[in-house]
């Protein structure tokens, strides 16, 4: 006869392993057949059941190893992003607020990708109407005319439309140029800052804090200038050697932090990947006490270079800012790149975000600010939006939709997801890429959810066009599940005691 200390063990490890189940997965396929859609395993779920035989690609989770929080993905929401959607806003307010809620609801189950990570440039970039700061009266070194009005009012109105649907999103701003007037060529695209104007413009950052905040959009972090080493004449760009970076950020941080804003976060760098063994790791070198952590693109380099920052600085934060579609690439090559590169990859090199550029633009890549060419064959939005008051969505779009649904929180106040182990083994272990994560709950008494991400690409593409399912096992906590992938990108989870 079994004792009832016996028969309470048994119990316990069969609702241990009966929640260790597939329910949810969400799906995008190369042949589109699939885009961003939600199912359940039918007709019974995904089990976690003793290990038997490994598949041809063996996934094998590592939750005692945990990294990073991960707080979002998300774009820019530049001039032409905000003034596309207010127009759509006007124009066919319902079909609005349903490419706004299907972008931004991050509500646990909504048909929604959450999208919680946005970039809002500080003035004018190459997607403005016109050339403009927020203080361009010349010499004004008090400030005293600074006015964030001089943006369009479209941006504000979006980004509180933004936070009415998500109120965790978290808003990243950054200047493409100071002012004209504080600058060498006294413009404001192209040049350098002069250096006399270093406490200038740390007031002007902090103004733009203090702004944003007035009007109800709190701001999680700060970059003191996009792309610091670059500089074009035709739209809003400057050249910030290391030291005068650092120096700004030094003055910002005593100034945040005298004026109640202690909390918001200073990003250095915002550029790319190529660099990332010197500029960031230099800048750190001079005012790591300024610098929470930085941030990269795309256009230069590789994500592997990522590591050369964190190699030295493990405990400062990384961000991915920026990377653009372009118009006339092929779709599922690109969604291929773009889960390798960033939405998992970034993330696996210790990101906490995953962005695009701009949100929003038309079918041919526009509004662009006059006189620049600056995305040479044409900028892709995540959305595209017609003239006629219609919408659609990109590869952008459900590449970082696929990734997003992994680490929201599952609460209603809860925690983000962190990244965690994760390897691949097996045949076919190259023929999959995979992200891991583990969202805590509010309660102590709820389960965890784990979830990961898995590109499939195996596709023979390169040769002739031959996409095959892989057949893999997922490795648990010494227990195993099997779910054959398609090529595309697959977000599933499972619940499993803290």
């Amino acid at each position: 006869m079994l004792s009832s200390l016996q028969i309470f063990g048994s119990l316990a490890l069969l609702q241990v392993v009966a929640s260790q189940q597939i329910w949810d997965i969400w799906q995008t396929t190369w042949d589109r057949n699939k885009l961003f859609t939600y199912f359940q395993p039918t007709p019974d779920p995904i089990n976690f059941v003793t290990p038997g035989a490994i598949g041809s690609a063996d996934i094998v989770i590592d939750d005692s190893s945990v990294y990073q929080t991960v707080y979002g993905f998300g774009a820019s929401l530049t001039d032409s992003s905000a003034g596309l959607l207010n127009n759509l806003k006007v124009q066919n307010p319902g079909s609005y607020w349903q490419l706004m809620d299907y972008l931004f609801n991050a509500t646990d189950a909504a048909n929604s990708a959450g999208f919680s990570y946005i970039r809002v440039p500080l003035g004018a970039t190459d997607f403005s109407a016109n050339t403009y700061s927020y203080d361009d009266i010349s010499g004004d070194t008090s400030l005293n005319d600074f006015n964030i009005n001089a943006a369009p009012s479209d941006v504000f109105s979006v980004l509180q439309d933004i936070i009415s649907i998500n109120h965790m999103a978290r808003f990243h701003i950054v200047p493409w140029s100071p002012p004209g007037w504080m600058k060498s060529g006294g413009t404001m695209r192209g040049g350098s800052l002069n250096t006399q104007y270093i406490n200038t413009m740390a007031n002007y950052l902090l103004k733009s804090v203090q702004a944003f905040s007035n009007k109800g959009i709190p701001i999680y972090a700060i970059s003191i200038q996009n792309e610091p080493e670059y500089s074009d004449s035709t739209y809003p760009s400057c050249n910030m050697p290391v030291a005068t970076e650092a120096q700004i950020g030094l003055a910002l941080r005593t100034l945040l932090n005298n004026y109640g804003f202690s909390g918001v976060k200073i990003i250095g760098y915002d550029h790319n990947w190529a660099d990332a063994a010197n500029y960031p790791v230099q800048l750190m070198q001079q005012a790591e006490s300024a610098f929470d952590g930085v941030s990269f693109h795309c256009y230069q380099g590789s994500v592997s270079d990522q590591a050369s920052f964190t190699s030295q600085y493990p405990n400062k934060e990384v961000y991915f800012t920026e990377c653009s579609g372009a118009l006339g690439s092929d779709w599922w090559s690109d969604i291929k790149w773009y889960m390798d590169n960033i939405f998992i990859g970034s993330i696996s090199y210790g990101s906490s975000s995953g962005l695009m550029w701009n949100l929003a633009l038309d079918g041919s890549g526009q509004p662009l600010l006059p006189g620049t060419d600056s995305c040479g064959g044409g900028c892709r939005g995540v959305v595209q939006i017609n003239s006629d008051g219609t919408w659609s969505v990109n590869q952008e779009f459900y590449s970082m939709a696929q990734a997003s649904k992994a680490i929201l929180p599952r609460d209603v106040g809860g925690p983000w997801g962190q990244r965690i182990g994760v390897s691949v083994g097996g045949s076919l272990d190259w023929a999959l890429v995979v992200g891991a994560y583990k969202t805590g709950r509010v309660s102590s008494s709820d389960w965890n959810r784990y979830s990961i991400v898995v590109l499939n690409w195996d596709d023979s593409a390169s040769t002739t066009w031959n996409p095959q399912p892989v057949e893999a096992t997922i490795e648990f906590r010494g227990m195993q599940a099997t779910y054959t992938f398609p090529v595309g990108v697959t977000t599933l989870w499972w619940y499993a005691p803290n």
